[in-house]
């Protein structure tokens, strides 16, 4: 049975919850968060039933016209009226105050980034300072390694959140803030910008993929070659074309002379499973359609409408296609 593209996007996005945690930063947070509702709870039960209570107990018998009987002065329910909530308000300062150190702890100044996110509009840059790999929207993180996340933005606040990963974080201008992550389980995280960030903020989407150890070290080393350099007579003459026009003005693809970083790393474009932050499959017939006409697909994005011939964006999508 075909899927339609709202279960398609309920599946994709709607279905990750807070209440999944896949961290040990989103077990801290879950675990306070539950703290929260099991209170409230007790509290929705302890008045509902005194309600109830009061309203049979005290209720108006027939021919009885005296006044019910006041009680003042009783120092017990005083302070049990006082204490239990100085006491649940205690408890929950502290609790919040150690999840709050747990999931935000102080950066080492002598630790550097595992991982930088930077965010654009709209998309987001991944860079792998100690590998050397940069690439684009699919962030790739192994599982059962306690990771620091350096988050910045290029242009305007942006706010990264993955309802399963934990914690939101900013990413403000001209200023870098930190985000510890712990995954504890291999799988597919997805969330999004949570700071709205221009027209096409909707689309700004966050796709994790937490791998073991040793496929995520496997992605590493393949993501540190240079790009293939291609065979076919339509891929060269595609190639040609990204270099002579303004694609490589935008874009960096590793071995060629598009150097610049100002668009998407598409180096090992192919091989990612989406384009434009989750908004369409990575596949022949999409990749067409951007090209040919990006204002039309993504409105207000920063690539511009070339007016290519199809002959050359066919040329141009079978280049892109073999950057595996």
């Amino acid at each position: 049975m075909k899927l339609s593209v709202n279960t398609v996007f309920l599946n994709h996005f709607l279905l990750q919850s807070v209440l999944n945690p896949a961290s040990q930063q989103a077990d801290r947070i879950n675990r306070l968060f539950n703290y929260f509702n099991i209170a409230a709870a007790a509290m929705l039960l302890l008045v509902t039933f005194l309600v109830i209570y009061i309203c049979i107990k005290l209720r108006g018998k027939k021919d009885d016209t005296n006044d019910p009987l006041q009680t003042s002065g009783n120092k017990k329910l005083e302070a049990v009226m006082i204490g239990g909530p100085a006491l649940l308000l205690a408890f929950f300062f502290y609790q919040t105050v150690t999840t709050m150190n747990a999931v935000s702890l102080s950066v080492p100044k002598d630790r550097q980034p595992d991982v930088i996110i930077t965010g654009h509009q709209w998309w987001w840059e991944v860079d792998y300072p100690a590998a050397h790999v940069v690439t684009a929207n699919e962030v790739h993180l192994p599982v059962g390694k306690r990771l620091l996340m350096q988050m910045c933005s290029a242009d305007v606040i942006h706010d990264w959140w993955v309802p399963e990963l934990g914690n939101k974080m900013d990413l403000v201008p001209n200023q870098s803030n930190y985000l510890w992550l712990n995954i504890n389980k291999p799988g597919i995280y997805t969330g999004a910008c949570s700071e709205f960030c221009g027209a096409q903020h909707a689309w700004m989407r966050i796709k994790v993929i937490a791998q073991n150890e040793g496929d995520f070290n496997k992605w590493l080393a393949a993501n540190t070659k240079e790009a293939i350099v291609p065979t076919d007579t339509l891929a060269l003459k595609g190639a040609e074309l990204f270099q002579s026009k303004t694609c490589a003005s935008c874009h960096h693809i590793q071995g060629t002379e598009a150097t610049s970083n100002i668009g998407p790393d598409l180096t090992h474009l192919a091989s990612r499973d989406e384009i434009l932050t989750g908004l369409m499959k990575n596949n022949e017939s999409n990749l067409f359609k951007w090209v040919n006409n990006p204002q039309e697909v993504k409105p207000g994005a920063h690539m511009p409408d070339f007016n290519f011939s199809k002959d050359s964006v066919n040329a141009i999508v079978r280049y892109l296609e073999e950057l595996k």
